[in-house]
């Protein structure tokens, strides 16, 4: 069955990524556009470097406009923040990424915006489902993609210069002008290269690359950007003494750095950077959004400034969603997805990484001096994050234990409150918290914890892990 996570839907190819369903994606969504009668509206079709997008954007693309759909299809790879803004410059109703972002290569996928450029909602993906489980058939009479083309059914399209202007209109670039920074990019072999690179040559940066071929294999990376994956990327900035590194996942969403002196800049401290920055230096005002599994640094720093900060399930709509009904100026999730009101509603690593590049030109200040300011505000706080493989029958099992019977392991400290709104969260007296969830993009039970010190924090996973095992 073809079911869409929070992050669309992944598979492995060969499996469940195979033509015949990749079709039934392309069939189902022309009856729901026909239904809502906007298949005139059109959809964005762009790919990623992956094995098999480039043919599955042409499938898809096939199928839509031989049921009449509208294609503006993007012919060459395109971040998946590229395909929602084309999608919200262009009005249409519908956008698909194909992509299975910062998933091993084993994995490809599916990802369907609406109108604005937004990630689908669970009520748009879910009647999606219903509609493609209907579809029993495993091919169909499509046009060919070159008589799509000829017939101006597809019409191929090329954004990259409007989306790049518009993260330019929205960045200090004289600043950064001014700074001449030395910048060293590494796209873990994904889609990120051409964007972001000239967006920070354009703004006079001295930038170098690695990890920009092609290789659908990522190097035999996991391409996520985490303090594992970029250890080469921290390596060669101080060596060759850069004032920063920048790293994206496989479809450039998502967001990894590496300041001048080595360290990993975990993605909560990169969404506490920028929400500061947006209120102390910029004077901007509003509220945060972040997800349950998002530190709480964020609600420290919005209540200094007189603001909010709220909270949601894991999944990007959800941020965008909130983002939009409380007029948030920031929302972001620990997994290095983050976006800033005024650009696109869903995350966007080449954006986020041009805004950081403005704030360590504008202030100028390391990322370690700014996190070290904040620090000595607001205190320290200490995130840990694991993930536990399982089976079918493991999965019944602790649903029926965590979610229906609640029960949660003996932590040692006092509870103020627990949360099944997404999985469970444990929400400690002192101010630390625990969330226990399934992935919605991987077969794994994630644990993530927040402590006043990092020996808390693990020690809090670790009893999780036991209760887990003794189960």
């Amino acid at each position: 069955m073809i079911k869409f996570g929070t992050g669309g839907w992944r598979t492995i190819i060969g499996e469940d990524f195979i033509k015949s369903n990749i079709i039934k994606v392309a069939h189902g969504l022309s009856v729901k556009m026909a239904k809502e009668n906007c298949k005139e509206q059109g959809v964005v079709i762009g790919f990623d470097r992956r094995f098999l997008s480039v043919e599955a954007a042409k499938w898809m693309a096939e199928v839509l406009a031989h049921y009449g759909v509208k294609v503006y299809f993007i012919d060459k790879i395109a971040p998946t923040p590229m395909i929602m803004y084309t999608v919200k410059q262009l009005g249409c109703h519908y956008g698909i990424a194909i992509t299975a972002s910062h998933n091993p290569a084993e994995y490809n996928g599916i990802k369907v915006f609406t109108s604005g450029g937004k990630d689908a909602s669970e009520e748009v993906t879910s009647e999606l489902e219903d509609i493609i489980s209907e579809i029993f058939s495993e091919s169909t009479d499509a046009k060919t993609f070159e008589n799509g083309v000829k017939e101006e059914v597809i019409e191929i399209i090329n954004p990259f210069n409007d989306y790049i202007d518009a993260i330019m209109e929205k960045i200090d670039t004289d600043a950064i002008r001014n700074k001449q920074l030395r910048i060293l990019l590494d796209p873990m072999y994904g889609v990120s290269k051409t964007s972001l690179q000239t967006i920070l040559l354009s703004s006079r940066c001295e930038v170098d690359l690695i990890h920009d071929r092609h290789d659908t294999l990522f190097g035999g990376r996991l391409p996520s950007p985490s303090a594992e994956t970029l250890n080469t990327l921290k390596q060669k900035v101080v060596e060759k003494g850069y004032d920063l590194g920048l790293g994206t996942d496989g479809d450039a969403d998502r967001l990894g750095v590496i300041d001048n002196e080595g360290n990993f800049i975990h993605p909560n401290e990169i969404l506490v950077l920028i929400y500061y920055y947006l209120l102390n230096y910029k004077h901007q005002k509003g509220p945060v959004v972040r997800n349950i599994a998002t530190t709480h640094l964020l609600d420290a720093i919005a209540e200094d400034y007189g603001e909010e900060c709220y909270e949601v399930p894991v999944g990007f709509k959800h941020i965008s969603s909130k983002m939009e009904e409380k007029d948030a100026i920031l929302g972001g999730e620990s997994s290095g997805g983050l976006t800033i009101a005024g650009h696109i509603k869903g995350k966007d690593g080449v954006f986020a990484a041009s805004v950081l590049v403005e704030m360590v030109a504008v202030t100028g200040l390391s990322i370690a001096e700014m996190l070290n300011s904040i620090y000595n505000k607001y205190g320290e706080y200490h995130m840990v994050e694991y993930g536990y493989s399982f089976n079918a029958e493991d999965r019944q099992k602790l649903i029926e234990i965590l979610y229906h019977d609640k029960t949660i392991p003996e932590f040692g400290y006092d509870i103020d409150k627990i949360s099944t709104v997404d999985g469970i969260k444990v929400y400690f007296k002192n101010g630390g918290w625990v969330v226990i969830r399934f992935s919605g993009t991987e077969p794994l039970l994630r644990v993530f914890a927040e402590m006043d010190t990092i020996e808390e924090a693990e020690k809090v996973c670790k009893q999780v892990e036991q209760f887990i095992k003794e189960c």
